[in-house]
């Protein structure tokens, strides 16, 4: 298969899924009804769904036919089982503790260890990551290395943490931090990578400090990919002992199932300390469920231990990687500024270089991925200043980059989907000095860019 340049997916359809084909006009009027806030759309009115990769990927076969053995027994069922297993087969850590999704995980983590005065540092925290450290009180602190703000400086790990300066805060600020984390792959720069060595760095660092490592593992799958493709000395390992290494670095993980377990809900929170593992699960029974099935039906439990099975398959990550790349690529041959190398779940325009008229407070990422559902009914994601500005405090100021993430369902589109992207986004970028700003209407004092309603600027 290695010298055919042609793509083929590593799968066939089985079941297929009506998509409604809109009208400009009808598209502008529901952009209006959403206060041009693309979260707020009907789905049944987005084309093509680029808005996020979490929990909208296709599920295969065998995970539909894991799901007719769902046991729904309230403790202690035989589906909890199946999944503690796929988990532990990959990560080693002692108590794994099921929830609904990647932020109960986070929620239930921070409320635990959280509170005024801590500060929690990260290669980068995404969204509701930042916002769940926020609302205990302690800070997010983001630590990517100099490249990974800097979308055109290819790098092969843009993800990797600046281990200088988690050196610096420990040193300076240690006793306020009660962990250190790190995201694989970093959402927020670009869907970069984090590569072993770094992991191992951050490693040593959290040991000489007496510091718990722990990952944000929602995409660990695709970063083993990148590790095995990008970095000397491991491109003969299979991705599974990668995976176990990579956790075997940590002393804990969030996880959202719906990116890298195949799943379309579900997530845990794992870890090895016996104490904070029973705060955890304290909270867990308050607040999602009980221990064995943590907000889950037992049928979620078993596709995503069918998925974790799936999603280590050398030939879906081939093609899943490459797949983003085809988009990516024929975005940069057209000269759209873009977030490089790409990333394994997305592809980032660079929004601020795009259209530079439009200044940062005005949100060029939302311009820019308004007129992509405009023009083509492409719902993508702004990750810029909507999403990151609004501060703790009430401030608003310029995110480190506005970019809008074209994230891809897993193994949901086909190619002649992506091509209707390319052309979509060229017709954009050759409009892009017309494009206009956008000022906010309304706003939540925390994760404003899921419920904020706009209004274009004249």
């Amino acid at each position: 298969m290695d010298r055919w340049q042609t793509i083929i997916e590593p799968f066939r359809i089985h079941a297929v899924e009506p998509i409604r084909l809109t009208t400009a006009a009808e598209r502008e009027r529901a952009l209006e009804a959403a206060g041009w806030n693309l979260f707020n759309l009907h789905a049944d009115d987005v084309l093509i769904d680029f808005l996020t990769d979490s929990g909208t990927g296709a599920m295969s076969r065998d995970q539909w036919a894991a799901i007719q053995h769902g046991d729904e027994s309230y403790a202690g069922s035989p589906s909890w089982y199946a999944f503690l297993a796929s988990v532990q087969a990959l990560f080693p850590f002692r108590h794994v503790i099921p929830t609904h999704q990647g932020r109960a995980a986070e929620k239930i983590l921070f409320s635990a260890i959280g509170r005024p005065g801590r500060v929690i540092p990260n290669n980068t925290h995404f969204d509701t990551t930042r916002a769940n450290v926020e609302y205990t009180g302690a800070e997010a602190v983001d630590l990517v290395i100099p490249e990974g703000r800097q979308p055109a400086t290819i790098h092969p790990f843009k993800g990797n943490m600046d281990v200088a300066a988690l050196e610096r805060l420990l040193a300076e600020r240690g006793d306020d931090v009660p962990v250190v984390f790190v995201t694989i792959t970093n959402n927020s720069g670009g869907g970069q990578p984090v590569s072993l060595a770094n992991l191992r760095a951050v490693r040593e660092v959290c040991d000489r400090h007496a510091k718990p490592m722990f990952l944000d593992g929602c995409r660990f799958a695709e970063n083993a990919w990148f590790i095995k493709a990008r970095e000397p000395g491991q491109e003969h390992r299979p991705v599974v002992d990668i995976i176990r290494e990579v956790g075997g670095l940590a002393d804990g993980m969030t996880m959202s199932a719906k990116k890298d377990g195949l799943a379309n809900i579900g997530g845990w929170l794992a870890l090895n300390d016996d104490e904070l593992a029973e705060r955890c699960r304290n909270l867990l029974i308050l607040t999602e469920g009980f221990v064995t099935y943590g907000g889950l039906a037992g049928r979620d439990l078993e596709a995503i231990a069918q998925g974790l099975r799936e999603v280590v398959d050398e030939d879906y990550l081939r093609y899943r990687i490459r797949s983003t790349a085809y988009l990516g690529e024929a975005l940069d041959a057209a000269g759209i500024p873009l977030v490089k190398p790409f990333g394994g779940h997305a592809v980032y325009l660079d929004a601020r270089a795009m259209l530079p008229h439009i200044p940062p407070l005005e949100y060029p990422g939302q311009a820019l991925a308004v007129e992509l559902y405009r023009a083509g009914g492409i719902r993508g994601c702004e990750i810029g200043t909507v999403m990151f500005g609004l501060h703790p405090d009430g401030t608003e100021a310029p995110a480190a980059m506005d970019l809008v993430r074209l994230a891809i369902p897993r193994r949901t589109y086909t190619q002649s989907h992506v091509d209707y992207v390319i052309e979509v986004a060229r017709d954009v970028a050759s409009r892009a000095a017309s494009l206009r700003g956008f000022r906010i209407v309304r706003q939540p004092a925390q994760l404003r860019h899921f419920t904020a309603t706009f209004a274009p600027r004249a």
